[in-house]
């Protein structure tokens, strides 16, 4: 049975129990981006590695920047495919043709906002640090959790994680985290299972996308939003629609702009850069090549010919996926849809599949990459191995080196009265939380590699 266009949408709000009365002119879903852009979470991105080491003199994306883009991507692709839905979906209702020609493009930008929001960080190696951490440790920990909790912290994943800190009561902190609508919350869940239903085969299974903390959440906003449920246990989901384009925005941020920062920091030469761009113009077909050819003449700033043909990349590639989103609406919402829209593209584009090749070779595995790999992931491993040990004890058991190691966890990450899964938890919500700098300054503090008073 496919997902009904007019019920994918909802105002209704993580710990609100009824729709709230908006007093101002912005719809629900304005106030959305208006409060991921406000939020703490949002702006820690700033000091977070997207792949490139945070910069000395040249300034090249953090996880904060490459969101704001994402965002800026994905209200394209939200205001194009919206408008196609009014238009052509005759099924509609008056206030679905409003949704999908005025606010879609809100839902999409305001998810694409904090689809990274829960990564800790130095990005992947943060998460592998946190996982291994307790595959490492299992048999000191695995008997002190129920199966389904264990899953969760050896499979720990940055999109669940993105559930739990956008829905989620801190200690001493508002009930229902940032407080979002639940379409905003369905269009980041890629992978809509708990972890024990994660598997192989299946895209929507490929990670996982909430923890068991969150999954009476998950079921409300699954539930509000007409997803397809494909096991009830363990709980998983097909994947909303609107996760596509999301997804679709970011694949194009990430291929093209991590190249063009390869570029300004001098790993791929200027010539072989504009080549591969033009290249990926003329086989999306999108633009008059020579017309393009020729305006990259005229500019004589190397970093600029970059910019300019990363905008009309972008642009094309943009075009393209609303093309295929239109072409295979009726999959999608029948949930028979299996590919992200990019790689529809790629599928078809040899050399989209030359710079995919360039960019694992040069980029991905550039030595100053792996190093702030290697050593996010130290630094992630070690602050666990200092706070869990303490937290899973009894406050009675606790040596004094234990009780002086939680004072430096603010009060609102310990559930002294919560369960062992829940302290644990509370130990990951900081950790995770951190920026790279903040989790190396205090690496090297309780480590002795910096001893120093800090105010």
């Amino acid at each position: 049975m496919a997902m009904d266009l007019n019920k994918l949408y909802s105002t209704g709000r993580t710990g609100v129990n009824s729709a709230s009365l908006n007093m101002d002119a912005r719809t629900e879903f304005q106030r959305d981006f208006d409060r991921i852009i406000f939020s703490s979470a949002f702006r820690r991105l700033q000091n977070k590695t997207q792949v490139f080491p945070l910069p000395g003199t040249l300034f090249v994306h953090n996880r904060l920047t490459h969101s704001l883009e994402v965002s800026s991507v994905g209200r394209s692709l939200g205001t194009l495919i919206g408008k196609h839905i009014a238009d052509n979906s005759p099924n509609l209702t008056e206030d679905s043709k409003e949704f999908y020609k005025n606010s879609l493009y809100n839902v999409i930008a305001s998810a694409c906002l904090c689809h990274d929001i829960g990564n800790p960080a130095f990005g992947h190696s943060g998460e592998d640090a946190i996982a291994t951490y307790f595959l490492k440790n299992e048999e000191k920990l695995k008997d002190q959790f129920k199966p389904n909790e264990w899953a969760d912290f050896i499979n720990f994943e940055g999109n669940a994680n993105a559930i739990r800190i956008l829905t989620s009561q801190q200690n001493g902190k508002s009930d229902g985290g940032l407080r979002l609508t639940y379409a905003t919350l369905a269009s980041i869940a890629k992978y809509p299972c708990e972890a024990m239903r994660k598997g192989k085969g299946a895209i929507h299974r490929k990670k996982f996308g909430f923890l068991q903390t969150e999954k009476e959440t998950f079921k409300q906003i699954a539930a509000a939003t007409d997803m397809i449920r494909d096991s009830a246990e363990p709980l998983g989901y097909l994947r909303h629609p609107f996760v596509w384009i999301v997804e679709a925005a970011d694949d194009i941020c990430y291929n093209i702009i991590d190249l063009e920062d390869a570029h300004r920091l001098g790993i791929i030469e200027n010539t072989e850069c504009v080549n591969l761009l033009l290249g990926l113009v003329y086989s999306l077909g999108k633009n008059d090549i020579d017309k393009i050819r020729g305006q990259v003449k005229k500019i004589n700033d190397r970093n600029d010919k970059i910019s300019y043909l990363r905008a009309i990349t972008i642009n094309a590639l943009t075009l393209r996926c609303v093309d295929i989103y239109k072409e295979n609406l009726d999959a999608i919402l029948s949930g028979e849809f299996k590919t992200p829209l990019f790689d529809h593209i790629t599928a078809d584009c040899k050399t989209l599949k030359d710079i995919t090749e360039f960019s694992i070779e040069n980029i991905y595995n550039h030595r100053s990459v792996v190093e702030i790999e290697n050593a996010g992931y130290n630094v992630m491993y070690e602050l666990l191995a200092h706070f869990i040990p303490p937290v899973i004890k009894n406050k009675d058991d606790r040596a004094k080196y234990e009780q002086k190691a939680l004072k430096l966890v603010p009060k609102q990450f310990l559930y002294e009265d919560g369960t062992t899964y829940d302290k644990v938890l509370g130990v990951l919500d900081y950790v995770s939380g951190m920026t790279d700098n903040y989790a190396t300054d205090l690496y090297k503090k309780i480590k002795g590699i910096d001893i120093g008073m800090t105010i």
